[in-house]
């Protein structure tokens, strides 16, 4: 059974106007897929969906055997909540806590108990070599540092899924290459791992890509298309297109 299955899923936004146009596919436990195409091509409204952020206007959507379509807005909250992260261009650390505080968070929510929820806290920044910066506010890390602390925020709930949204966007190339490793090391540990990015290059990091355009998804093959070239766009949106890992 497949981690995630989409059927013929579309968003469209008050007005009329078609953010995404039935897309259908199947990602599998385990996979590091990278989502691309160009600005305002529906990329971020996929993944949006796919974190239950957001409902799809039609279609269908599977997360881990639940069919999550109909669920109340506190059903879906509770399974975002423990079983899927997020890591974002812009970090959305709180400024006035620690490293290790903004990480707690989840696990504060979660109701899990203060002796737990440090020692947690304490193995993720571990994890993402930051353990001896600990104590230190947002203010006082680089901009790689403060990914690298939203990264172990978003695992530290043991999620079985882990979405990122531009995660080097904001940073420099050194910097990208470093969270791009960690999220191998996260994916080689078995978490599955959804990306959005508008930099090939950073997409071709990943197992498999899927590529969009005006909404649709345009292809779902293994290696991006060489510099500068635009991928080939469909006579009408491709309907109900299967990509299958």
């Amino acid at each position: 059974m497949a981690l995630i299955e989409a059927k013929a899923i579309s968003k469209h936004h008050t007005g009329g106007s078609v953010a995404m146009n039935t897309v259908s596919l199947r990602i599998e436990r385990g996979e590091f897929v990278a989502i691309v195409g160009p600005s305002g091509s529906g990329k971020s409204t996929l993944l949006n969906i796919l974190g239950l952020l957001d409902r799809p206007s039609t279609g269908s959507l599977t997360l881990d055997g639940i069919d999550c379509t109909r669920l109340k807005a506190n059903e879906l909250a509770r399974i975002r909540n423990s079983r899927i992260g997020f890591v974002f261009q812009s970090y959305h650390l709180l400024p006035k806590l620690s490293a290790a505080a903004n990480v707690e968070l989840p696990l504060v929510y979660a109701g899990v108990s203060a002796k737990s929820r440090q020692a947690s806290a304490s193995s993720a920044l571990g994890a993402v070599g930051l353990a001896a910066k600990c104590d230190r506010l947002p203010s006082q890390l680089s901009g790689g540092e403060q990914q690298r602390v939203a990264i172990a925020r978003a695992v530290v709930s043991k999620p079985i899924m882990l979405l990122a949204d531009e995660p080097t966007g904001a940073l420099d190339t050194a910097s990208g290459r470093d969270v791009i490793g960690i999220l191998h090391d996260l994916n080689a540990q078995g978490h599955t791992i959804v990306m959005v990015t508008h930099d090939r290059a950073i997409a071709g990091e990943a197992s498999r890509i899927l590529t969009m355009r005006d909404g649709c998804l345009t292809s779902a093959g293994q290696e991006p298309e060489s510099a500068g070239q635009q991928p080939t766009a469909p006579s009408e949106c491709v309907r109900e297109h299967e990509v299958a890992g």
